[in-house]
């Protein structure tokens, strides 16, 4: 697992593109070596609120030195820092997170902030519809022309219900059901 992540970002950075990864604890090294030394070089905080919680994001980027951390294309660590409260019925939950990622490009706090965001818009436009509304964790296809055929068509079908303006995919595919 640990060199598959490696040689995928070696990959990525060599075809003249730019990765930015999530380091968990598949990578325990790496993990525990950005972890220590983390220097807050830049800032940006961010709050959301909606769906009964308000959500604080606070973005911090740090550059480390030429050779102080071995990864390809490193050039950048990132540290998300999560605070969420939730309110229920009559109580209040708080929850913190810390995630930290690698980063081979340079930009500003606020901006790979706002990449990371993106990514979990399109885990939560794509994947989670495809896993949970269309129920595709849930399929005994196995054969192989028929999983890359449905899964096609699952993506046809959220392109067009987009088409036809529906935004909850689920009533989208109850209706056009």
């Amino acid at each position: 697992m640990r060199s598959t992540l490696k040689k995928t970002c070696r990959q990525i950075v060599e075809s003249q593109n730019h990765c930015l990864a999530a380091l968990k604890g598949n990578h325990p090294h790496l993990y525990e070596s950005v972890i220590d030394p983390f220097v807050v070089e830049q800032e940006s905080v961010e709050l959301s609120k909606g769906y009964g919680r308000i959500e604080r994001r606070c973005t911090q980027v740090w550059k480390p030195k030429a050779g102080q951390l071995k990864w390809p294309g490193l050039r950048m660590v990132v540290r998300v820092q999560t605070r969420r409260r939730q309110r229920g019925a009559g109580d209040e939950q708080v929850s913190d997170r810390e995630r930290y990622f690698i980063c081979s490009c340079v930009e500003s706090a606020a901006q790979v902030g706002r990449r990371i965001r993106q990514y979990w818009g399109v885990e939560n436009r794509v994947h989670y519809v495809r896993d949970v509304t269309q129920g595709e964790n849930r399929s005994r296809i196995r054969t192989s022309p028929l999983v890359q055929t449905y899964a096609l068509a699952r993506n046809v079908a959220l392109n067009r219900y987009r088409e036809h303006g529906f935004s909850n995919m689920a009533q989208a595919q109850r209706r056009c059901s």
